[in-house]
């Protein structure tokens, strides 16, 4: 079997990969492991997929090299994979100020990305494993499962290592290590945090309590709500900010976002003083919080007999809360992979091995990671048609 283009993974970088390749007039091989296409786009956004964000820019991303993915961002914007799913009729919503979703399922997102591959004749391979990949002069020969293919140029588009059980692998790494790429190190981003023994059992006990925060770490920081879980913490805040967090860091969260606690303490105990705490608290934070709290430190007090110590103590609590996460909930759960392949060997413009273009690398099995809210899917299409458009 000879292709001009084999695209190893059919998830959303490798499908608009092929799917531009296709159109290009490239005969197009699509191989993957798994035995249905797209399996991260069906799970992600709850099932309806977070496609893009509308907002999306290089600020956006994390790598050691930041200035890679502009090129292929500004070629394809997110107006233009809107363009693409309304011409295929999928209704979809803005959540969030720029975060677009499926209105219905992701099925239909990535039924559009199949149509779009079968009009363009491409051919996907399911369930086919891919056991060698060697050079053969211009081109590139891979032993698989299903027999030898011979191509004009080869695409790993087989993701990180997040959530492996969609079938994630360290395979892009692998083939990037054996034609002499480095890797950067790789740790789980955009997942919950894991809390050591007394606070797991706080944080259980408020087990689907969610309330807006502002969290800072390392220099990040996030205005996004945080949900309390039986392992410790998640919401969209802390799935941030684990892109910053680093094991042996504390993260500084901001109960009350905005305000400033000892002003407002202040005032309330000359206007309100035989008001407690909590109840002040409980106007500001949900119940159980505002109760969790007090119980946690042992103290409320009526505000006229609170010392301006007292009220401090609660103020920095409350807008500067210390919090030493033990870990994360690891790969199990991380919605991407940090770091990967090293951008410094690989071309901006048409992602190819500098020396060896016949080889090429596209979405999260390179170094480039977006925020929460749509941004790895951008680069996925972005990175994908820009490769597609040079093969």
């Amino acid at each position: 079997m000879h292709h001009d283009v084999v695209i190893i993974g059919a998830g959303a970088a490798g499908l608009m990969c092929a799917l531009t390749a296709g159109y290009a007039g490239r005969r197009v091989l699509v191989i993957d492991h798994a035995n249905k296409a797209g399996k991260k786009i069906l799970m992600s956004g709850g099932g309806r997929c977070n496609f893009t964000n509308l907002a999306t820019g290089p600020g956006n991303f994390f790598s050691d090299n930041p200035y890679f993915c502009i090129s292929a961002l500004k070629r394809y914007r997110p107006e233009h994979f809107v363009e693409l799913v309304e011409r295929h009729g999928l209704e979809h919503v803005e959540k969030a100020p720029g975060q677009l979703f499926c209105a219905g399922s992701a099925k239909e997102l990535l039924a559009i990305l199949l149509t779009e591959c079968e009009w363009a004749g491409v051919e996907i391979s399911l369930s086919t494993r891919v056991e060698r990949i060697e050079r053969q002069g211009e081109g590139m020969r891979l032993m698989t499962s299903r027999g030898r293919i011979d191509a004009g140029a080869v695409v790993i588009a087989s993701g990180g290592l997040s959530i492996p059980t969609l079938g994630a692998s360290g395979f892009g790494y692998d083939i990037a290590r054996q034609f002499g790429l480095s890797v950067t190190a790789t740790r789980p981003a955009l997942v919950p945090f894991t809390l050591t023994s007394q606070w797991k059992e706080r944080a259980a006990a408020l087990a689907g309590l969610s309330h807006p925060v502002a969290v800072r770490c390392r220099g990040g920081e996030y205005r996004e709500p945080m949900l309390f879980t039986h392992r410790g913490l998640s919401g969209p805040a802390m799935l941030q900010i684990s892109s910053y967090w680093q094991p042996g860091d504390a993260l500084d969260i901001d109960l009350l976002p905005g305000e400033n606690a000892l002003e407002r303490l202040t005032q309330a105990r000359q206007q309100t003083p035989k008001r407690r705490v909590s109840g002040w608290l409980g106007e500001r934070l949900p119940k159980r919080l505002a109760q969790a709290l007090v119980e946690w430190h042992g103290d409320d007090a009526v505000l006229a007999e609170c010392s301006n110590a007292a009220l401090a103590h609660w103020a920095e609590r409350l807008n500067h809360w210390q919090l030493k996460p033990s870990g994360t909930e690891g790969w199990r759960t991380a919605e991407v992979t940090l770091g990967g392949v090293d951008t410094q060997a690989i071309s901006s413009k048409t992602f190819e091995v500098k020396d060896l273009p016949q080889l090429r690398f596209i979405g999260e099995v390179l170094d480039v990671t977006g925020e929460l809210g749509g941004y790895n899917f951008q680069w996925a299409w972005a990175s994908g048609v820009a490769c597609g458009l040079a093969l």
